[in-house]
Formats: C-alpha cells, structure tokens, sequence
C-alpha cells in the first residue's frame, strides 16, 4: 500500500478517527463507524479515490495480523471467552458467588464495587488482565446486586490505564523509560518517578472512582444506566449489544455437580500468576523488558489448561463437554476479536495519514511557557483519544515534550507526567482503545454505552488535571 507523504495531508488526517468516533457514539454502531473511518483514512491515502480506497481498507483487515502482537491480543480476546465459560459451566462461578456472600463479604452496592477496585489495584502487571479480572469476579455479584454492567465497565476501565502509568513494575514503565533513555535523559527511571506526583489525570481518574463508589452518587448517563437497573431491573438498557454474547455470560452449571469456588479461583489465578512469568520469560529476566502481548496470550492459555485438567481430575466434566464449552466461549467473543481487528487497522491508517504527529505539532506555537505543559496534555488527550492507543501517544509526544524542558525552563517531571497523563486519558476513554473494548467485554455491556457512561467522569478527571497543569506550569515557569 502506498501513502501520502505526512505533509501534503495536514487537517484531512484528524477525520477518519474524528468520523468514527462520532458516527459509533451518534449510531451506536460500532463497528460500521470503524469501518467507515478506515475507509475514509484509505480514500483519503488513495487521493480521494473511494473505489480503491475500500480495496486497501479490506486489505489494512487483513495486514492485521501480519503483526505478532496484534495476533496474540486479538486471539487473547477471543480465549477469553472460553475461560469465561468454563468458569460458568463447571460451577465455579455460582460458587464463588455462593461463597462470597454466605460469609458476608460483599453484601452490599459499595462492597461489590470496592472488590472490583480494589482487584484492579493488586493486579497491576498489564491493563488488560487487570480488566479481565476484575470484570469476570465481580460481574455475577454486580448483577445479583443491581448495579449497572456500565458502572462495572467503568470501575473496571479506570483501575487499567491511570493504575498501571503510575507503577513502572510492568510493561508501560519499561515503555516509558525506554522512551527517555532515547532522548537521552540522564536517569530515566528517576525521571520516570519524578512524573507520579504530577500525573494528575491518573491520580484524579482514580481518585474519582473510588468517590463514586463510598457516595454512591452518579451523574450523566450513568445516572440514568443505575435508575435504570435498581427500578427496572434492567441490567442492560433495551437494544443494547453486549460486546460478549448471552452463550457466555448466562451459561448455567452443570446439572448435579458440586458448586465449587475453586473451579473459578484457580483458573484465574493461574491467569494472574502466568502474567508476570510470561514477562520474565519473553525479557531474559526482566520483566520491564517483557512482551505484554506475548505474556496474556500465554497466561490465558495457562488458565485454560488449568481449568480444563481441574475439571478432569474432579471429574465433572467430560473431555467432549470441555472442547464444547471452549468452542461456545471463543464463538461469543467474536465480536470482541473483529472489533479489536477494526480498532488496530484504524490505528494504522492513522500513522500513515500522520494525524498524531500533525496534532502534536500543533502545540509548538509561540506560547508563554507557563500554558506549555497543559498544552501537552491537551495535545496527548487529542492524539490518545482519536488514536486510541496510550503507548503510540508516548511516541509521539515524548520526544516533542524532553527538548522543550531545558530551552523554556521547565519541570521534566511536570512534562514527563502532561505526556503520559493525557495518553491514559484516551486509552482511558476512547471508544477505539483495546482497554476500553475489553472494559466492555470482561463486563458483558454494550461498548457505546460504556464510553457515554465513562466520559463525562474522564472529562471531570481530565478538567482537573488542565487546571493543575496551568497552575504548576506558571508556579515553574516564574
């Protein structure tokens, strides 16, 4: 495929991840409107012919896969779904229920709500197993509790991103680092550290859901998602498409078999556990230098492998029952693996138009250097938001934000912190993101209502960390 020089496209490469942000949050259409935005980047790429733009759209499909990583996320994404079923089907998950509240642990709305949080802090090693975790534990109690898949979606998304920027034990500190040890920062990993404090869109995103979880008090969209379910007893709002199907969140256990929690704990724990294993292994002994794509497709699989020899050695389950509910589970989270597919195909199209680098370049203007490090989160917000990767938004951004530190006077943590803040915030949010899809997956919603839902608490976080920005960026810059 060939593509346009950058500078001959300039504002023509913000439309396709703007078209399809706002014809999927409009039509609720979600993967209609991904389509669209790569069909538009691709006619735009092919000098405005629409004919052979679709041709190279269906192509960029295809060129998914030609990446490794891409494979193992999209096939990660689909086995999740026979994990999820055969946590179901063997009893597990109805056990751990049972289990959970017989001894009163979570008997109440903040209680389950705190669990999912509080399972999104300890498993910090990868935003999409930290999602997948917390949405498939604490799903069966949030239904039986009334509360909204969309308020589950929304605690789930918000200990992903913003939890894991602000610990550099996992794959994103290792990213980042490596980022500033090529721009030549004397201690990347000090400078890393001296980012947290003021990585205020982290820290109020995080802060915010802990509020709305012990006041149980909610606003916009999601106000209505909770009336909703507490006096209608809808857990999902009529027409709504779950981005994984009934055939695996409303399977039923086994007839006549014991309810074990086990069959639930193990195999998950077994997941966790590979996670940080798969790190170790693919980086020689070091974790930082580990393949997050590579360690959850290893550590899915491991749970897989658990759950199934478990339910031999107990004896509940047939080998052909197994091959059943592995077949059923993969089949429901097709809709999950092709939108994970649209997603990563629309985030290559926008490197090729440019749109990341055109944005970001936005930002130089002749300013007072005390707006600068607002201005970057605004840009790394942009950029994260209509790309929906986090990671590509560091790419971009920290090379622009380091060599404006030394000549402006300001503070490296402080820009460090505006860059990886504002990244989150679209990882966070952007309904184009993998953590959000999976937010929406691993809590069995619909993925537009989870991003209306979510984004006017994201805005909250965001219009916070704008003001501290402004406000540490003058008390710097004097």
């Amino acid at each position: 495929m060939s593509a346009t020089p950058v500078a001959e496209l300039g504002w023509l490469s913000i439309l396709p991840p703007l078209l399809a942000i706002i014809l999927a949050i409009r039509s609720k259409q979600v993967f209609i409107s991904l389509f669209a935005g790569l069909w538009l980047g691709w006619t735009i790429l092919a000098h405005g012919n629409p004919v052979l733009g679709l041709v190279q759209a269906l192509d960029a499909c295809v060129n998914v896969f030609a990446d490794a990583g891409n494979t193992k996320v999209i096939l990660f994404s689909a086995l999740v779904g026979a994990l999820i079923t055969f946590t179901q089907y063997s009893g597990g998950m109805e056990g751990f229920v049972n289990w959970m509240t017989a001894r009163g642990l979570v008997n109440s709305r903040r209680k389950a709500g705190l669990l999912a949080w509080f399972i999104g802090i300890i498993v910090f090693v990868e935003s999409s197993i930290c999602v997948l975790v917390a949405g498939t534990v604490a799903r069966p109690l949030f239904d039986r509790l009334k509360i909204s898949r969309e308020k589950l979606a929304y605690i789930c998304d918000s200990t992903s991103a913003p939890k894991c920027i602000l610990i550099p034990l996992n794959a994103w500190g290792a990213f980042v680092i490596g980022l500033l040890l090529k721009q030549n920062v004397e201690n990347p990993v000090a400078a890393f550290l001296s980012s947290m404090p003021y990585n205020f869109y982290a820290i109020a995103a995080m802060a915010l859901v802990v509020a709305v979880i012990l006041f149980d008090r909610d606003f916009g969209p999601m106000r209505v998602a909770e009336h909703r379910v507490r006096h209608e007893g809808k857990i999902l709002r009529d027409g709504a498409t779950p981005l994984i199907s009934a055939e695996v969140t409303m399977v039923q256990a086994k007839p006549g078999i014991p309810l074990r929690a086990i069959n639930m704990i193990l195999p998950i724990t077994v997941l966790v556990v590979m996670m940080p294993v798969g790190l170790l292994i693919t980086g020689k002994g070091s974790m930082m230098q580990g393949s997050g794509a590579t360690a959850v497709f290893w550590a899915v699989l491991a749970g897989l492998v658990a759950a199934a020899v478990i339910y031999r050695i107990q004896g509940i389950l047939k080998t052909s029952e197994i091959m059943t509910q592995f077949m059923s589970g993969v089949g429901g989270l097709i809709p999950l693996a092709t939108l994970m597919l649209l997603a990563f195909a629309i985030g290559d199209v926008c490197k090729f138009l440019g749109t990341g680098p055109y944005v970001a370049g936005i930002t130089r203007a002749a300013v007072h250097p005390g707006f600068v490090p607002a201005l970057i989160f605004l840009a790394a917000c942009g950029i994260a938001f209509a790309t929906g990767t986090s990671w590509g938004t560091f790419a971009i951004m920290i090379p622009i934000a380091i060599p404006m530190v030394e000549p402006l006077g300001l503070n490296q943590g402080l820009m460090i912190a505006a860059v990886l803040g504002g990244g989150v915030f679209g990882d966070h949010c952007s309904p184009i993101s993998d953590t959000t899809i999976i937010s929406s997956m691993a809590s069995a919603c619909d993925h537009i209502d989870h991003v209306r839902t979510q984004l006017p608490y994201a805005l909250s976080a965001a219009l916070v960390a704008l003001i501290l920005y402004l406000v540490f960026g003058f008390m710097h810059a004097l």
